[in-house]
């Protein structure tokens, strides 16, 4: 079981920028595809982006594409989600999460299917404001 804490969430105006950061304790962090998922107060959650264990393939959300970047640094057993351009619409608590329900992916579909994610962050609040 990998263990999975996120950190840097907060407030944000509308075209403004943050990095999250998702530390991994536990499992074989380099073994595992990584995704970063979110859910809106009413909302399921949904998918946000995803990377390969390698690093070498990266996959988004269209609501996000060209303005995030998912990114791993296996040496730290970290993975990171730079945010940028910002809009209040993307207000919502992010979850990171380990692919451990599947040796390996090669398609968004597959990627973006959070069933296949077994362990699982707490979570971290991000508001954008207009």
């Amino acid at each position: 079981q990998v263990q999975l804490v996120e950190s840097g969430g907060g407030l944000a105006l509308a075209g403004g920028s943050l990095r999250l950061s998702c530390a991994a304790s536990g499992g074989t962090f380099s073994s595992y595809a990584m995704g970063w998922f979110r859910q809106a107060p009413g909302k399921e959650r949904e998918f946000v982006a995803a990377v390969s264990w390698t690093g070498g393939r990266t996959y988004y959300a269209d609501s996000v594409k060209g303005r995030f970047a998912i990114s791993r640094d296996n040496a730290k057993n970290t993975v990171y989600l730079q945010m940028n351009s910002l809009k209040p619409e993307d207000t919502a608590v992010f979850y990171c999460a380990a692919q451990t329900h599947r040796n390996y992916c090669s398609t968004y579909g597959c990627y973006a299917r959070s069933d296949l994610y077994g362990d699982w962050g707490q979570g971290t609040q991000v508001t954008v404001s207009s």
